[in-house]
């Protein structure tokens, strides 16, 4: 294979060098194009662009293929917990014992937040989305660390990491006590990562609660499967940002804003309402389907299709295999979720469904199994971040760690007007 790709521009021939990936991903090295030839390459949306080299997270899009530093998602959301993912996420191996007990410890010493962020509730309305609260509060965080926040100094990031991911659990648990109006509970230390964070969710001072084993090992399944995927929308904006040298908590806050947006975190919300909507018009999905393909019909038929996956996506298999089990011990059945398998039936057997690569995402299931574990719509998205946010951090910490200074700045193509005068208000039209 050749080291370079030939590029001729106005008869000139330029050399680019090739790179290739440990998993024979393959890219043409443009860093020196615009230097070299006064041309820069175009690419709306990035979708075939190489922002970083990474080593965290490999996804084959054609085979459906998704892996966290080597290990099949698969594997660990059947073999791991929660807590260990992170940890090989964001430090590169799955811990020895001594690492993953040092590790759960600092995230039970770190569950509480500061008492006078509790005042902080009081000033957002009813109806404030939860997402709203949690960014917000995220970036209050750093206010408490002010001796913490340098991101080139190495025992300043490790001094903030377990705090990032156990008190942002917290701030998520406060949001919703908050949206429904009832007193927030303490975090127990005693439980486990997900017992204490369903612990924080769903009890009442005035009762005992005792926490669902199954209930807690579908959340750890849920939380490890959405832990990295990649260079997405959320990820690359907690990159960006963080090329500015900013905080970890402003640059994880930067991520959730992103994430909240429907096409991408606030996706598994738009799959539920689209659901209900086909429910309460009597279940038919073939109707469903015959909308979704009309050109006049503003019907959409969410939670099929990716960016990166032209086959079915590895992760709805894992949610849409837990379903029946999750839902068979906790004694439900849920409408929704035999909506949810006729309508993926009928759509996989429709060319055009399977012509465009429109199989079903990791959004279509996994609305219906938070709705089984009792979490409400409005927090579905905050879910979504709890489990994004170890792979937030690694990818903060690699690119720190790697030493590249280069702050993000995407070039454009201008084509507005040439030239302009300014005009006096008085003779404007």
């Amino acid at each position: 294979m050749a080291n370079t790709a030939e590029l001729i521009l106005e008869g000139k021939s330029y050399q680019l060098p090739l790179i290739v990936g440990s998993c024979e991903e393959k890219a043409i090295d443009i860093r020196k194009l615009r230097a070299d030839t006064g041309y820069i390459a175009f690419d709306s949306g990035y979708g075939n662009t190489g922002s970083c080299m990474s080593n965290i997270t490999f996804i084959d899009g054609e085979k459906g293929i998704l892996c966290y530093r080597g290990i099949p998602v698969a594997e660990l959301a059947e073999k791991s917990t929660f807590v260990e993912t992170s940890y090989l996420l964001i430090y590169g191996h799955l811990p020895n014992k001594t690492e993953l007990d040092n590790f759960s410890h600092q995230l039970r010493y770190h569950s509480m937040i500061h008492e006078d962020m509790l005042r902080f509730y009081d000033g957002y309305p009813s109806t404030a989305h939860p997402m709203a609260i949690l960014s917000s509060m995220v970036c209050s965080l750093s206010a408490y660390y002010p001796d913490s926040l340098d991101p080139k100094d190495p025992a300043q990031v490790d001094h903030l990491v377990p705090r990032v991911l156990s008190k942002i659990r917290t701030i998520a648990a406060y949001s919703y006590k908050k949206s429904i109006g009832q007193p927030v509970v303490y975090p127990q230390n005693a439980l486990s990562y997900c017992a204490n964070f369903l612990h924080m969710m769903f009890a009442v001072p005035s009762e005992t609660m005792e926490i669902d084993p199954d209930v807690t090992a579908a959340l750890n399944m849920l939380l490890i499967i959405h832990a990295d995927h990649e260079q997405n929308c959320s990820t690359s904006t907690v990159r960006l940002v963080g090329s500015s040298d900013a905080n970890l908590f402003a640059s994880v806050a930067a991520g959730i804003c992103a994430l909240w947006g429907p096409k991408h975190g606030g996706a598994n919300q738009a799959v539920m309402e689209m659901l209900e909507t086909i429910h309460k018009n009597g279940g038919d999905v073939n109707k469903a389907v015959a909308a979704a393909k009309d050109k006049d019909s503003d019907f959409k038929l969410m939670g099929f299709g990716h960016r990166v996956y032209k086959s079915y996506d590895p992760r709805a298999t894992i949610i849409r295999k837990n379903c029946d089990v999750i839902l068979g011990k906790l004694g439900k059945k849920d409408p929704l979720l035999e909506i949810a398998k006729r309508l993926e039936e009928v759509a996989l057997k429709d060319p055009y469904f399977r012509e465009r690569n429109l199989y079903p995402n990791v959004d279509f299931y996994s609305g219906v199994l938070y709705r089984a574990l009792g979490i409400p719509k409005n927090m579905y998205t905050v879910m979504f971040s709890l489990g994004r946010l170890p792979g937030w951090i690694a990818h903060w910490r690699e690119m720190h760690l790697e030493g590249d200074d280069r702050i993000y700045r995407p070039r454009q193509i201008y084509n507005g007007p040439t030239t302009a005068n300014y005009v006096p208000i008085e003779g404007r039209k």
